[in-house]
């Protein structure tokens, strides 16, 4: 399935090699979730921290965690229970735009290290689909199908699609910078790519308001990647292309 983007994690590293430099002490993956996010920086910290608001969702990443280096601990992003300039790296892979930017901001320089670096990064709501002569007729399809589920998650959306451009003003660091463009390819089957939206959150909406509508909505669509493909595709691997965008900045 989807996950966050290999490139991303390398570009994060790298940057903060830069301006940092090792020892890479303490990480925090704010917003962490089910702790995806938290599992991958554990190889290189001393110790990671995953911090969320929901305690199901830590529960859930506690299970899925065995590295003796992580914790989880409930917080929003906006009070991180941690010292002044502590940490090396505040993480948030697909959760920042939940966060308040204004108190956030101001959180991450009060709790960031000298060096210390910020890494916000998501998917840009950009899907591509590739396979043989049928990309344009299925990357169509899915972004008609975008186009609805955006009426549902304006806001939250909407602040993906300008890349975060608020949260990259409240950042309080002159070091800063967004990368878009970043493309990483999943090969996925037309029922992963139907798993992959159900669980957006823009969907989950829309299943909240109409249930009806909204199971409709997606069958309609699966139905029509089918139509598309024109052959038996229960087991064809489409390459499906997620362009990824992050913001970074360092304290100085």
């Amino acid at each position: 399935m989807i996950v966050d983007s290999p490139k991303i994690k390398n570009l994060v590293m790298s940057y903060l090699e830069e301006k940092k430099g090792k020892p890479f002490e303490l990480a925090v993956d704010a917003g962490c979730g089910t702790g995806r996010s938290t599992r991958t920086l554990a190889p290189y910290f001393q110790k990671v921290i995953g911090i969320d608001v929901s305690e199901s969702q830590l529960s859930v990443a506690r299970k899925c965690t065995s590295h003796e280096n992580i914790s989880y601990q409930i917080s929003p992003a906006e009070e991180l229970p941690l010292e002044d300039a502590s940490v090396d790296l505040i993480n948030a892979g697909l959760a920042a735009h939940w966060f308040n930017p204004e108190k956030f901001g101001q959180e991450a320089a009060r709790v960031l290290k000298h060096g210390g670096c910020l890494a916000l990064h998501s998917f840009s709501l950009v899907f591509e689909i590739e396979y043989k002569d049928k990309s344009e007729e299925l990357t169509a399809a899915l972004s008609e199908a975008w186009k609805i589920l955006f009426e549902y998650n304006k806001k939250v959306d909407g602040e993906i699609k300008a890349m975060y451009q608020e949260l990259f003003r409240a950042i309080p660091f002159k070091d800063k910078q967004r990368i878009n463009g970043i493309c990483e390819v999943f090969f996925l089957t037309v029922s992963e790519i139907m798993s992959f939206l159900q669980a957006i959150c823009s969907y989950k909406k829309f299943l909240e308001q109409d249930k009806d509508k909204a199971t409709a909505f997606l069958q309609g669509l699966e139905k029509r990647f089918l139509d598309i493909l024109g052959e038996p595709a229960s087991d064809v691997l489409l390459g499906f292309h997620v362009y990824y965008f992050c913001l970074l900045a360092s304290k100085p």
